[in-house]
């Protein structure tokens, strides 16, 4: 009998074993899609300092939410003011945006009639002009700027740095549903007040440049908003929102104030009872989808 030709395949029938083997063991098992980290600060955990030190206890109150104001950098804070508050004429050293979250506020030229702005307002004043901040009520402020440390100046050291500032109250915001922009999915509900809506302030969407929206979530929402940006913050205006984190195991109720960011994909789970409105600011586009 001939065993050359039995053996032959049976070695080579082992090679390819042994071969199958090793490529199991030299190709990595694909590891699990880690879990997106969520930052999340309540309005109660927020810590409150003196706006201005050097104006003693007639300085508004900051309450630092993102960042650190007083350092160089970007940052977010909220401005707390007593009623009646009216500041002296002043600069600021860099550009910064604002939202009113609670009370009346106006901000303009110290010579400007008073333009009271209402919750959902937003204003924009430019490095180095001369203003006047006053508030009507309790007035809470969303502030953010794009570098730092953000500081008080007099006015004789006004500059004009070709910005020039922006205030929009809240009933002249133009809101946009899913009909008018690609950033909300689904279809518009014939129900007006169940959609999701949208309004673009400033910066611009394109690549992976800084811009910032407001939304504003129906009665009953209940959806997403996912983001592959490396830097998504979302902030309350108005109402409350719950936020559902670990598949909806631990869940944060956020009120105006409240806070929660992410970097890099995630898909942030909220829902609202009676409404609500957020601040969303962000590196490139994100999406709304409503469930």
């Amino acid at each position: 009998m001939n065993y050359k030709h039995h053996i032959l395949p049976a070695v080579a029938l082992i090679g390819l074993m042994i071969s199958a083997t090793a490529t199991a063991q030299e190709t990595p098992t694909p590891a699990a899609e880690a879990t997106p980290k969520v930052e999340v600060r309540l309005a109660s955990e927020i810590p409150w300092q003196k706006l201005n030190p050097a104006r003693g206890d007639a300085s508004p109150q900051a309450g630092t939410i993102w960042g650190d104001q007083t350092k160089d950098g970007e940052s977010g804070f909220l401005v707390k003011f007593v009623d009646g508050f009216s500041s002296p004429p002043h600069i600021h050293n860099i550009t910064y945006r604002g939202i009113v979250l609670a009370g009346g506020l106006h901000n303009d030229d110290p010579k400007a009639e008073p333009m009271w702005m209402k919750v959902g307002s937003y204003w924009t004043q430019p490095a180095g002009e001369v203003h006047i901040t006053s508030s009507r009520g309790a007035g809470i402020g969303y502030v953010e700027i794009q570098s730092g440390p953000y500081l008080v100046k007099p006015e004789t050291e006004a500059f004009d740095n070709g910005e020039r500032p922006i205030n929009i109250d809240s009933t002249n915001i133009v809101w946009l549903d899913a009909s008018n922009t690609t950033w909300i999915e689904g279809k518009t509900n014939a129900d007006a007040a169940k959609n999701a809506q949208m309004t673009f302030m400033w910066g611009s969407p394109e690549g992976d440049q800084v811009n910032g929206t407001m939304l504003k979530l129906p009665a009953g929402f209940s959806g997403k908003l996912n983001t592959e940006s490396s830097s998504f913050k979302v902030i309350v205006i108005d109402g409350q929102t719950k936020l559902h984190l670990d598949d909806g195991k631990d869940v944060r109720t956020l009120t105006a104030g409240g806070y929660f960011g992410t970097e890099g994909k995630a898909s942030n789970h909220v829902t609202t009872k009676d409404g609500c409105t957020v601040y969303v600011r962000t590196k490139g586009k994100y999406s709304v989808v409503p469930k």
